[in-house]
C-alpha cells in the first residue's frame, strides 16, 4: 500500500492497516462504508468531497496518509500486538523523518496499541515523535457505530483549527 507524503506537512493521517478493498485497489479508505474521506470534506480540510481514488490530492493541501501496520486484514482484529508494537516504531521512524506538524492517528484503540498508552483518548495527546504533535482522532470506519459522521467531522475539525494555528 503506498503512503501518501511528502516532506513537512501540516498533517499526516494514519490509519490502522489497509482492509481488503483498499490493499485491492490501492487507495487509502477505499471500502464504500468507510467516513474517512466525508469527513475529511465535512471538517473544512478540503473544499469537496474526494474520492480514495484522488488521494494525491491531498499533498496539494499539505495532507498525506500512512498507516500503523502494512499488512491487510478484513478486520484491524486480526493485527496482533506485536504487529501494532513494530508498526508504532516504523511510524515513529517515518514521522521522524517526514516532519509533519501534526500526526493524527484515526483509530484510538491503534494508537493505544502502537505507542503502548492504554489511557489515551481521542483529541491531543502529551506525546510528540521529534517536533511533530500527535493528535488521536476516531475511527471512521462504519463499524465504529458510536461516532456518527457528524460528530467525527467536530473532531476532525479541532484538528484542523489546532494545525492551521500551528502555521
Amino acid at each position: 500500500m503506498p503512503d501518501v507524503v511528502a516532506d513537512g506537512l501540516h498533517v499526516l493521517f494514519c490509519g490502522i492497516n489497509p482492509g481488503l478493498m483498499t490493499a485491492a485497489t490501492g487507495h487509502h479508505f477505499a471500502r464504500p462504508g468507510n467516513r474517512f474521506w466525508p469527513v475529511l470534506h465535512l471538517s473544512g480540510f478540503m473544499p469537496r468531497l474526494l474520492k480514495p481514488l484522488e488521494q494525491g490530492e491531498l499533498l496539494s493541501y499539505g495532507l498525506g496518509i500512512t498507516n500503523v501496520v502494512a499488512r491487510a486484514t478484513a478486520r484491524a482484529d486480526e493485527l496482533t500486538a506485536q504487529e501494532y508494537r513494530e508498526g508504532g516504531e516504523i511510524l515513529a521512524a517515518k514521522v521522524e523523518r517526514l516532519r509533519p506538524r501534526r500526526l493524527a492517528v484515526v483509530g484510538v484503540t491503534a494508537y493505544r496499541a502502537a505507542f503502548g498508552d492504554r489511557k489515551a483518548q481521542v483529541g491531543p495527546q502529551e506525546r510528540s515523535i521529534g517536533a511533530s504533535r500527535v493528535w488521536v482522532l476516531p475511527n471512521p470506519s462504519g463499524l465504529n457505530a458510536h461516532w456518527t459522521a457528524a460528530t467525527m467531522a467536530e473532531e476532525f475539525a479541532r484538528l484542523r483549527v489546532a494545525a492551521e494555528d500551528d502555521r
